[in-house]
């Protein structure tokens, strides 16, 4: 007699409404979590290595300098203290390999896969200096499924770590050998 009770008094409207704006709620803090968290394990600063030279800027700003090729102070000041010249530094960093995102899912697969991701390692890779390719294929893959192409950008803004470095001394010679195998595919 009492689980009847139980459910008269849950059968009221104000039980309705109060279950449907929990529900929601509830809906609406998972949402926020999940949004939230996507991108929780995603590189947000980068250190900038040119030989002895060595400067912090978030992903952010490499990425709108990227984009548009505005620089802010701060980066403005590390490419000339390390005499790199913007344009050619803002196209290395943005120029694809473009294909099929599943050729390219296959190609980090297959025996050419631990090449480039090598390669691309040569520029971008965890502070503390050595190589993670598990990581690093990660952040590929990942650039891939949201554009169809890997760049040196996308690997730097999907890196699974909060800090990369980029090696700038060396940006130029990868671009080119990723251009070149761009070119093959």
């Amino acid at each position: 007699m009492q689980i009847y009770q139980l459910f008269s008094r849950l059968n009221n409207k104000k039980f309705t409404k109060l279950l449907t704006q929990t529900i929601a709620l509830g809906v609406g803090v998972g949402a926020i979590v999940l949004l939230s968290t996507t991108n929780a394990n995603a590189a947000e600063q980068v250190v900038l290595k040119y030989g002895t030279f060595q400067g912090q800027i978030s992903v952010e700003e490499l990425s709108q300098f990227t984009e548009t090729g505005k620089t802010t102070p701060t980066l403005t000041a590390y490419l000339q203290a390390a005499q790199q010249d913007p344009a050619v530094a803002r196209k290395a960093l943005k120029a694809p390999i473009k294909a099929d995102a599943a050729f390219l899912n296959n190609l980090l697969s297959s025996w050419a896969g631990p090449i480039l991701v090598n390669q691309i390692g040569e520029v971008v890779h965890p502070p503390a200096g050595q190589l993670d390719q598990q990581a690093l294929r990660s952040a590929l893959s990942a650039s891939i499924k949201q554009n169809g192409e890997v760049t040196l950008l996308g690997a730097i803004q999907n890196y699974p770590n909060t800090s990369v470095e980029l090696e700038g001394d060396r940006l130029i010679s990868v671009y080119e050998r990723l251009s070149n195998l761009a070119e093959l595919l």
